[in-house]
């Protein structure tokens, strides 16, 4: 007698606005979100005949496939990190000089590009990013005449916009959207959208009741946009847009935003 056994196994698995960033508490960023090809087995099958005849030869191996290029990410030194590099500035992404170091400015600049083209923001250069990088994927801004600061609250992105034309673009983390407690009170970590203008700006760290602020530029209340140790791909802040020490810096050495610049937030 045989006897046949099959089985299968299924795995089922309220709040008060505050006024930005320069409040209280501590301004901390959450932590980080982070097939073989099928083988073709060669079939060939020769029928016999009465006469000779060419009968087909056994099939040679498939060629095998190039190596894919590595994935760059942080860490990668060379010419390829070079030309990354000049591509993202070409672009318009900042990351400063392309050294042929991926550092810290390197991966800001890819979230960026990856927050652009609605990729996995990991900050690493992967086939689907570097096709955005080929095909020049830019947002566009919604602006069309003279200075104005863009900040995306959907893709977290600052852009630089001069008539219309988006001339630099930066990673930024804004407002969390989530509670915190301050002197007792309940408030809400965001960003309101809005039309504003620069009012205000301090050239060096501000030791905020939220947190430290590096050379803030204030444009609604106490939210601004300012430098910060850590800016992660996503929104993080107490409502304040953050761009990191770097991107700060080079924006008052090149007067990026002046005073009285607006600022669209949406």
């Amino acid at each position: 007698m045989r006897r046949a056994l099959t089985g299968a196994v299924a795995l089922l698995t309220a709040a008060t606005l505050a006024t930005g960033c320069d409040t209280g508490g501590t301004d901390q960023a959450a932590p980080a979100p982070t097939g073989s090809a099928p083988s073709v087995s060669p079939s060939a099958s020769a029928t016999p005949s009465a006469t000779p005849s060419t009968s087909a030869s056994p099939s040679s191996p498939a060629p095998k496939p190039k190596p894919k290029p590595e994935r760059l990410k942080s860490g990668a030194k060379g010419e390829r990190v070079v030309a990354l590099q000049q591509r993202l500035a070409e672009l318009g992404y900042w990351n400063g000089k392309a050294d042929g170091t991926f550092g810290g400015q390197t991966q800001q600049a890819v979230y960026a590009l990856q927050k652009a083209a609605d990729l996995t923001r990991d900050g690493v250069v992967g086939p689907k990013t570097q096709k955005a990088l080929d095909e020049g994927v830019r947002p566009k801004a919604r602006s069309t005449s003279g200075r104005v600061i863009e900040i995306s609250k959907k893709r977290q992105l600052l852009m630089l916009v001069n008539d219309g034309e988006v001339t630099q673009i930066f990673n930024t983390s804004t407002g969390s959207y989530e509670n915190y407690e301050h002197d007792g009170q309940t408030y809400l970590a965001d960003t309101p959208s809005g039309r504003f203008k620069v009012s205000r700006q301090i050239d060096g760290w501000r030791n905020a009741p939220l947190g430290m602020l590096w050379r803030p530029k204030y444009f609604n209340g106490g939210i601004a946009v300012h430098g910060a140790h850590s800016v992660p791909p996503y929104p993080a802040s107490h409502g304040c847009a953050r761009l990191s020490i770097a991107a700060m810096n080079h924006l008052w050495a090149t007067d990026g935003i002046p005073l009285k610049t607006r600022v669209w937030v949406y």
